[in-house]
């Protein structure tokens, strides 16, 4: 059984009622699919953007066992337009993948030829009238959404446990209450942490990908930073011409790690599982996940550049 998280959710009934179309008359759909063999064990993420807003209006991935990675892609498309009709099936959808083969068959450019295939293209054409429907391929690095689900789609299923959402946006909209006077903030509360790097893609690519997955989502960005979180508290990246040569050592006096809450024991070790895709490897793995003592769950990873985090499990 798969989940689906809904991100802004609408009122939905049957698609003949005139709720059907309350949701935008245009949606961008972005799907990709992947498979560690190929084929091997396969998963897909979907996902349906607002044009107009570029907000996440519902994402989904599940784990569909031993595929190909074309497969895994085409049941990333039929779950993204199942999607997209059920928030709106009259909407005029533009499909968003990486995959070249998907996008150009789709198209009607590509002949398909794989029997498997041609399933899921036939199943996707009958989701959403064909001639709502556009396609564009795009490169892998503006696909990261899809991708990011895709992946964990596979890292759960291999270990066995269902996929699980991330946590719904708060409503934009929430009902009137009542003001209420504002309790001071103590002083003394950490503000924010900046974190000088000399390589600022890489850091996005490894530190970046691992704040977002621990619920920091990307905030601000300029020339020679980016940042994480939110107003109460979050994380800068920053690069540029004041970073002087030598490069980081933890071991230096001075800040050691970042520690953060990463949830259960199971899922701290899915989170060091995947993060060995993003860039980082397991300290102390002799000793893992008790380097920090017998009492204390937790997985201590480095990145190229020689930052260490710890994942703490509650």
């Amino acid at each position: 059984m798969t989940h689906q998280q809904l991100f802004d959710p609408y009122e939905r009934d049957d698609s003949d009622s005139p709720a059907a179309a309350d949701g935008p008359a245009r949606l961008v759909v972005e799907a990709d699919g992947g498979s560690r063999g190929n084929p091997g064990h396969a998963g897909y993420g979907a996902l349906v953007r607002d044009p107009d807003t570029g907000r996440i209006l519902v994402e989904k991935a599940a784990y569909i066992g031993k595929a190909s990675n074309n497969v895994a892609e085409y049941s990333g498309l039929v779950s993204g337009l199942e999607l997209a009709q059920e928030i709106n099936p009259r909407a005029a959808v533009h499909v968003k993948m990486d995959s070249k083969l998907v996008v150009e068959q789709m198209s009607g450019r590509w002949q398909i030829k794989h029997a498997d295939m041609k399933v899921l293209a036939a199943k996707a054409r009958k989701v959403l009238d064909p001639r709502r429907v556009t396609y564009e391929w795009i490169p892998r690095e503006r696909n990261k959404d899809a991708d990011r689900l895709s992946n964990e789609a596979m890292d759960a299923g291999m270990a066995g446990v269902p996929w699980k959402p991330r946590a719904a946006a708060p409503d934009p909209t929430p009902a009137a209450a009542p003001p209420a006077e504002e309790a001071p903030r103590p002083a003394g509360r950490l503000h924010h942490v900046e974190v000088w790097t000399g390589d600022l893609t890489a850091a996005e690519a490894s530190l970046g990908w691992l704040l977002e997955r621990l619920g920091f989502p990307r905030r601000e960005s300029w020339e020679h930073g980016v940042s994480f979180g939110s107003d109460d508290f979050y994380i800068v990246l920053e690069s540029g011409p004041d970073v002087t040569s030598g490069g980081h050592e933890r071991r230096r006096p001075g800040v050691n790690h970042l520690a953060f809450r990463a949830g259960t024991h199971a899922a701290v070790d899915l989170l060091a599982r995947r993060a060995a895709s993003h860039g980082w490897s397991l300290l102390f793995p002799d000793r893992h996940p008790f380097a920090g003592g017998p009492d204390h769950y937790a997985a201590y990873l480095e990145n190229a550049e020689g930052f260490e985090v710890e994942l703490v499990a509650d």
